[in-house]
């Protein structure tokens, strides 16, 4: 793709159309107008692209801030040139058309189309990522999502079980257990839990192979006294538990569906291609300590192109690691970074949390940060942002893990 452009194009992106200002290399503006988000419409503005670099669509740059969707996937597969940057940086180019701060979509599509023309630098050039990576993005995201709803209701079950059954709260830290769910389901309310036998405990236990409680244990605080509650309070929260218990397992069949199919992705991405006998990233990534499933998933899902381009600076960025610095004059702040992808910077605190767990050098590298005066998130940080090194020379060299060749360096 050629580095020199004759048009540039700002798309200001909406959910149902899109204001278009599209620009010469002088800086002239030739058209402006607007672009319905269909897929005839989306056409015609390939076409239309197509009549003006007179079929040679590696001529025109495009300007937007979103990384992905159909409008920049179509762009991209006509072989148009495709850039986004942040939204926060656009807002500070936004101030050298306006001081006073003014914002509508015709402005942010000539901010976009200008920015473009004279500071390509601070653009991100996007491409289409594989399509298993666009399916374990979407199976990664949609697990979080999977997580945070079932969270929700549990915590729902939670307050309604602290309202007429606090007993029974007394045998697990939280509501989202399916063994939990399974005895509510047998013996709903106070009265019909006092009644349950030993024996039908103790296979619900050993279905759900409950160790730390025995069967015993449970009838003991299931026979407790309850709680003296107003007629009929306590039959309306079990009509709302009865509500919420399928819904539950529900999210529970879902989630350990969504992790075999993510398992199932990692493991046709981690085998070789041809006889290269490279190891391929995927295969990389899983054999560093502490990165399991929901890590490797999380990293080729939300930084695929930092990877594929093998560039530290610009992942350790986008996972919160590198540090922002505030320096004027003889004052100098270094702050942690907030500005980041949310998924990928909680998918490395977990990584070198586990790290600490399973890799002596991971435990010594916290050790001597602590020691240091660090704090335990600051920490792991500085772990993970060592770890995205490693990880980066592992994958330029396609080697796997090897904590013998750690340990001498």
């Amino acid at each position: 793709m050629s580095n020199e452009f004759q048009w540039f194009l700002g798309i200001d992106w909406g959910s149902e159309k899109h204001r278009l200002c599209l620009m010469e290399c002088g800086g002239k503006i030739l058209e402006q107008k607007w672009v319905e988000h269909s897929g005839s419409a989306l056409a015609e503005l390939v076409d239309w692209l197509r009549r003006l670099t007179s079929g040679v669509p590696g001529q025109a740059a495009v300007a937007i801030e979103v990384p992905r969707g159909a409008l920049v996937e179509t762009l991209l597969e006509h072989g148009f040139a495709v850039f986004s940057i942040n939204p926060k940086q656009l807002d500070r180019f936004r101030d050298r058309y306006s001081p006073a701060g003014a914002k509508d979509d015709e402005r942010d599509a000539l901010v976009l189309a200008d920015s473009l023309r004279t500071d390509r630098h601070c653009f991100r050039a996007v491409r289409i990522d594989d399509p298993q990576i666009i399916r374990l993005r979407e199976l990664s995201r949609l697990e979080d999502d999977l997580l945070a709803e079932r969270n929700r209701l549990s915590n729902q079950l939670w307050e309604q079980l602290r309202r007429y059954f606090p007993a029974l709260l007394k045998l697990s830290s939280s509501a989202g257990e399916p063994w939990l769910w399974d005895l509510l389901h047998r013996a709903p309310t106070p009265e019909r839990a006092a009644k349950l036998k030993p024996a039908q405990i103790a296979r619900i236990l050993d279905q759900h192979r409950i160790r730390r409680l025995n069967a015993q244990q449970v009838h003991e605080m299931l026979a407790s006294a309850p709680l003296r509650l107003a007629a009929g309070a306590a039959e309306a929260a079990t009509e709302h538990v009865a509500l919420l218990l399928p819904r539950l397992r529900l999210l529970h069949q879902q989630q350990a569906d969504v992790a075999r199919r993510q398992e199932k992705l990692l493991q046709e991405l981690a085998t070789p291609a041809g006889e290269t006998g490279e190891h391929r990233d995927a295969a990389i990534l899983l054999s560093l300590p502490g990165a399991g499933r929901k890590v490797t998933a999380t990293m080729l899902g939300e930084a695929s192109q930092a990877i594929a381009e093998r560039d530290y600076h610009a992942l350790r960025c986008l996972a919160g690691c590198a540090p922002v610095t505030l320096q004027s004059g003889k004052k100098k702040i270094v702050l942690m970074r907030y500005s980041c992808n949310e998924r990928l910077r909680n998918a490395l605190y977990h990584w070198a949390f586990a790290s600490i767990a399973h890799d002596p050098a991971a435990k010594r590298f916290y050790a001597a940060s602590r020691a240091r005066g660090q704090t335990h998130a600051r920490a792991l940080r500085g772990f993970a942002d060592r770890q995205l090194a490693v990880a980066i020379t592992m994958l330029r060299h396609h080697t796997l893990y090897d904590p013998n060749r750690r340990a001498a360096a």
